[in-house]
């Protein structure tokens, strides 16, 4: 009879567990440190994406990566402010997870870009291996991709037919395009892009990616990252890429436009 008991409770615990992931999905607010800024005025010519969700890793008590006093959520913030700023000037709309050194769990970035409507998303990282001699930049991509709607599917494994498939053909070619400029600018060497499931892409409904920007624990990557103007470099990459994404994506636009079937 206990035993009925016992498995009767655990039974209401999950249920009650999968209501309380369902209202905290639906009910949640954004990060208190992000502010997304107002887009700009809607241009006559169709857009691929109105905001770009910039995810500066770690922050807070979370340091990432270290390497004597360089910390990865410094260099991560460092770089996406540059991003950002890059990307404002070219008018693009952006939002951050975070603005300062603050903790922000995986889970509430994913919400966050979740909640941003026509956006893409890039989360920016700093690598580390235990050989010294592993070098260059890689951009990631999410191996399965959830869908709208298919969040608690990464949650709970036994709801996972909510996840895609197959890699989100858009996040693969966002990759491709910021790995292609990272390569050209920094001339690191190319990694190249991977699909992984990174919980923080992988929970993203919109294209997502994830680039690692060099390793802090080899030392030649480490003294180019200390460098303002390297960290300028990779801005400027992660940028470049965003946009040719962006051209890309209104050109296959024009083409479907100048190819579809005649109205009648």
């Amino acid at each position: 009879m206990r035993q009925k008991i016992r498995s009767i409770l655990a039974f209401l615990a999950l249920l009650l567990m999968i209501a309380s992931f369902i209202w905290m999905e639906r009910t949640s607010k954004p990060a208190p440190t992000a502010r997304p800024r107002a887009a700009q005025q809607p241009s006559p010519s169709p857009k691929p994406f109105a905001v770009v969700v910039l995810d500066p890793g770690h922050g807070g008590q979370d340091s990432g990566a270290m390497c004597g006093g360089v910390l990865e959520k410094d260099l991560t913030l460092d770089v996406a402010r540059r991003i950002d700023r890059l990307l404002e000037a070219e008018g693009i709309a952006t939002a951050m997870t975070r603005l300062g050194d603050t903790y922000v769990s995986l889970a509430d970035r994913a919400a966050f870009a979740n909640r941003v409507r026509d956006c893409i998303f890039v989360s920016i990282h700093f690598n580390e291996d235990n050989r010294p001699v592993s070098t260059g930049v890689e951009t990631y991509y999410a191996a399965r991709q959830i869908t709208t709607g298919s969040f608690l599917a990464s949650w709970l494994p036994f709801l996972w037919r909510g996840l895609s498939e197959s890699p989100n053909l858009e996040s693969q070619n966002l990759a491709g395009f910021i790995q292609e400029a990272l390569v050209a600018r920094t001339r690191a060497l190319d990694r190249g892009i991977k699909p992984q499931q990174f919980f923080v892409i992988a929970n993203v409904t919109s294209p997502a990616v994830l680039i690692e920007g060099g390793f802090l624990t080899n030392k030649e990557d480490i003294s180019k990252l200390a460098s303002e103007d390297y960290r300028e470099e990779i801005a400027a990459a992660v940028s470049d890429g965003i946009l040719r994404y962006r051209d890309a994506v209104l050109q296959r636009q024009s083409t479907l436009a100048a190819t579809g079937p005649e109205t009648r």
